[in-house]
């Protein structure tokens, strides 16, 4: 028995050893292979997310290309619809806020009929001739009365189109011109103004005074899109042209691009305020400022803002004097042999 003991022993030892070793090598191959299925799962949804981005970024370049012709095409509400889809994606994707803000620009434009001559501005066909019609049109134009002025320039350019030619554009130069610029300084009349230069244009080119007038209508115009919908598009636009031009106004809202500035600044730094942004929100508000005094809820925010983006510095405590009235010494520290 002893024999066959010590025969069989090892043998027992062994068979152990044989199951240990090939449930080891089974979890060894089970966890290679769970390692495997995760880390191809996430390099799935990492490619799955790359491609996905590269798609979505091919398809706003296409929406973008796809606005841009049709805002040169003049196809103002499509070239709206493609830069909204991308600012909906993308609200920082270069260009489509310039774009959209042209978009709504231009629709405004073709919303808007031309300006017409109201029935009362336009005078009875004068039966006199040509002459008598050009000697009232001097006397119109020196009175200032552009309107009638215009209207008898366009009789007269019906009843002879040949009647001294350069004479009649110089005139109707001078009234676009001026009935364009009265437009917009002194009535408000943003569209209607530009849309009068534009017309003067055509005789010739704009003086730089005109000129420059036109392109802060079309500016303001551009800011006032963004009114209550971007409060950091219309600070970026109105903060372009309040600085030049603060005076300019709009018939419609009756505020100037000063006042919008200010606004639009108060605005935007309870937005900034609201989202945690103190600091940016004190900036805001300490250059709205500048154009007048702050309302009740931006100063509320403004003098949060500074306490949160400003705390107070600790005032050391000052040092009691001593029975000398000398202040005691600083002790110094003693050196370490």
């Amino acid at each position: 028995m002893s024999e066959l003991t010590e025969e069989t022993q090892p043998i027992k030892i062994k068979k152990k050893s044989s199951k240990k070793r090939f449930w080891i090598s089974l979890l060894g191959f089970i966890l290679i292979i769970t390692l495997g299925v995760v880390s191809g799962y996430y390099s799935g949804i990492g490619e799955r997310k790359s491609a996905e981005a590269t798609t979505i970024s091919q398809a706003l370049g296409e929406q973008f290309q796809l606005g841009a012709v049709a805002l040169a095409e003049g196809r103002y509400d499509h070239a709206r619809q493609h830069f909204e889809y991308i600012i909906e994606h993308d609200a920082n994707y270069p260009g489509a806020g310039e774009g959209l803000a042209e978009a709504i620009l231009g629709m405004s434009f073709t919303a808007t009929p031309a300006p017409t001559l109201t029935p009362t501005l336009t005078p009875t066909p004068d039966m006199r001739g040509v002459e008598a019609i050009f000697s009232n049109i001097k006397q119109l134009i020196n009175a200032g009365d552009w309107e009638n002025a215009l209207a008898a320039l366009d009789q007269l350019r019906r009843d002879d189109p040949n009647f001294h030619t350069a004479e009649v554009d110089g005139m109707y130069y001078f009234a676009l011109r001026y009935n364009g610029y009265d437009k917009i300084t002194k009535k408000g009349d943003l569209e209607g103004g530009i849309y009068y230069l534009t017309l003067a244009e055509r005789f010739g080119p704009l003086d730089s005074v005109a000129n420059n007038l036109r392109e802060n209508a079309r500016l303001y115009l551009i800011a006032a899109s963004f009114w209550e919908i971007n409060w950091e598009q219309a600070v970026n636009y109105f903060g372009q042209l309040a600085p030049y031009a603060p005076n300019i106004w709009d018939g419609a809202s009756n505020m100037t691009a000063g006042e919008r500035y200010h606004v639009a600044l108060m605005r935007y730094g309870d937005q900034l305020y609201n989202s945690g942004d103190n600091c940016g929100a004190y900036a805001q508000y300490s250059a709205a400022l500048s154009y007048g005094a702050l309302d009740e809820l931006a100063y509320k925010n403004s003098k949060k803002a500074y306490e949160i983006c400003y705390p107070p510095t600790s005032t050391p405590e000052p040092i009691p004097p001593t029975e000398t009235g000398v202040p005691p010494a600083e002790p110094t520290a003693t050196p370490t042999p």
